[in-house]
């Protein structure tokens, strides 16, 4: 069973752990790229047991099309998408597949889905591996959304949220993501950006990647297109 980290939110000069940013075609919470244009929002969210490395986050491009595959949504979703999510929406994980890419796309739909009606994000595997390059040279002294920032890969995708420095796999699925959802919408984008990024209809998919450190801490990026 996957024990769920408990997040601080942290606000400070240089950033904080979960980011969010915005490339020129993406954006993010606190695992994000930014626009060229975009300023650099400083807040950022840790595991309990987590130092907090820099954290950025920029909101979502306005070009971008939509393009949800077809997927069926639950029964009380009749109605269409809501407005807003479900106020304290906190579904229960979906399973460990043994998958964490898998894994990742599923919970972030399990959000779409089940807390605002949303269609799902499909996986975007051929994204996976620049995910993954992103997440290690994040890891390795790039800091959050430096990948995606300096295009060490392709294809990055339009957005990005990140989950610096946590302990595992099964606590970035749980905890970090929750944490994101849990941002909600609003303004300003540093403090929503995440949950903008995940809920948007803008994007039609979505790419997972991981890097664990030498000294355990795992870097987790989500890349949306």
């Amino acid at each position: 069973m996957r024990a769920v980290a408990v997040l601080l939110l942290l606000v400070a000069c240089d950033g904080g752990i979960l980011t969010r940013v915005e490339g020129n075609t993406d954006g993010g919470k606190r695992d994000a790229a930014t626009p060229r244009d975009a300023a650099t929002p400083r807040d950022a969210a840790t595991p309990r047991d987590a130092a907090a490395p820099p954290d950025t986050s920029v909101p979502p491009p306005r070009d971008s099309g939509p393009g949800e595959p077809d997927a069926a949504l639950p029964d009380d979703c009749a109605g269409g998408p809501l407005p807003e999510p479900m106020p304290g929406c906190r579904p229960t994980p979906v399973p460990n597949t043994g998958d964490p890419y898998a894994d990742c796309v599923a919970r972030i739909n399990q959000f779409r889905a089940e807390c605002q009606c949303l269609p799902p994000l499909q996986r975007w595997t051929e994204a996976e591996s620049c995910a993954d390059m992103q997440a290690e040279y994040d890891g390795n002294g790039g800091g959050p959304h430096g990948g995606f920032r300096s295009g060490v890969c392709s294809p990055r995708g339009n957005a990005q949220n990140e989950c610096p420095r946590w302990p595992s796999v099964d606590q970035v699925i749980e905890g970090c993501l929750q944490q994101m959802w849990d941002e909600g919408p609003g303004e300003p984008f540093s403090e929503h950006g995440h949950y903008i990024n995940m809920s948007s209809t803008r994007y039609s998919r979505v790419a997972c990647g991981f890097y664990t450190t030498p000294d355990g801490r795992l870097w987790a990026v989500q890349n949306f297109q």
